[in-house]
């Protein structure tokens, strides 16, 4: 895997080796506001991204162009996280995220956390009210199974991105609810309705934007820094897989398939959307297609359901039981499979 020199601003150091109490006492040196007292996870499974708290800084004050001006500056094949609440419509350009990780943005009255981790690929939005609060959320520097640890300001309790879960601290036990969004080409985002507004950097020249810092990576045999187990020989841990709860479909099943229906549930895929994580420059990414999910609505037609497309080693590290639907061979026999895999 190549990574480009700019990387050394994110994530080039795994944290100390301490020892379970070693490890604690460090934390909270760090995080003083922090109730260390309650926590659902092993303190040993987190992990130093190689930067500090908001280092990754979030975006508190987002600003939006409209997509007539922003067809100036975003090929239409870049990746773009599309959000639609009540009929307010917002594109979120990855090359813009890659380097944020964390809008914290209000849309049609609803406050949102539109979140993005490079290493996992996930993109995924939450609705940032919990038991009677608006939260706001950055980035730890911390990483648990190669996952964003965000962090909220109002409790500094620490939260993983891929489950919209506290997990350390005051909030231990809360979850986000999780809005429908979609990761698509920008143009497909242009092309979805009318208006729409896109995410533009506060200061274009504070970070390369467009660039890719993680040159390469989806290319990779093993997710960087990662610290578990993942033992599908058939899919490898980098391939992207669409994620619906506890099931979940490769890519390039659904690449070549462009279709399927499980259940309540339609998945399809298109071509045109680069890959953010591919060349060094993301507009000129390999082509990955657009993945749609959507469910039949009890009164017809479909709708956007809560997805995910994301790499296979981070699904299963946060679903184990989870299942893998993927290409298989004539000779393939499905008895045979394991457990977390599965033909078609």
């Amino acid at each position: 895997m190549r990574i480009l020199a700019g990387l050394a601003l994110l994530v080039l150091a795994a944290a100390p080796a301490f020892a379970s109490d070693a490890r604690v006492e460090h934390f909270r040196n760090a995080w003083p506001n922090t109730d260390f007292s309650r926590h659902t996870v092993p303190f040993e499974e987190i992990a130093s991204g190689g930067v500090a708290r908001d280092q990754i800084p979030p975006i508190d004050d987002p600003v939006f162009v409209s997509v007539a001006e922003a067809e100036k500056l975003i090929a239409p094949t870049e990746p773009v996280i599309s959000l639609t609440v009540d009929g307010a419509r917002r594109a979120y350009p990855l090359a813009v995220l890659i380097w944020h990780e964390i809008v914290n943005d209000t849309i049609a009255g609803r406050p949102v956390a539109v979140t993005y981790c490079p290493l996992c690929d996930a993109a995924l939005v939450f609705d940032r009210r919990v038991a009677g609060r608006v939260l706001d959320f950055g980035t730890t520097g911390l990483l648990r199974f190669s996952d964003l640890v965000m962090w909220d300001r109002q409790t500094e309790s620490w939260w993983q991105q891929f489950l919209g879960e506290a997990m350390v601290g005051e909030l231990t036990g809360e979850r986000l609810a999780m809005l429908p969004s979609r990761v698509e080409s920008f143009e497909r985002f242009a092309a979805g309705g009318p208006g729409g507004e896109v995410l533009m950097p506060n200061d274009p020249a504070f970070r390369s934007y467009g660039s890719n810092p993680y040159a390469g990576y989806d290319g990779a045999h093993w997710p960087f820094l990662f610290r578990g187990e993942y033992q599908l020989a058939a899919v490898p841990p980098l391939a992207r897989v669409a994620m619906v709860g506890k099931r979940a479909w490769t890519v390039d099943l659904l690449k070549q398939e462009k279709r399927i229906e499980a259940g309540d549930l339609v998945l399809e895929w298109a071509p045109g959307q680069n890959s953010a994580l591919d060349k060094g420059v993301i507009a000129e990414g390999r082509d990955i297609g657009n993945v749609t999910v959507q469910r039949r609505a009890a009164g017809g037609g479909l709708v956007d359901a809560v997805h995910d497309v994301t790499f296979a080693f981070a699904f299963l590290a946060f679903v184990p039981d989870g299942v893998i639907h993927t290409v298989c061979g004539p000779h393939v026999k499905p008895e045979t499979l394991p457990e977390n895999l599965a033909c078609g």
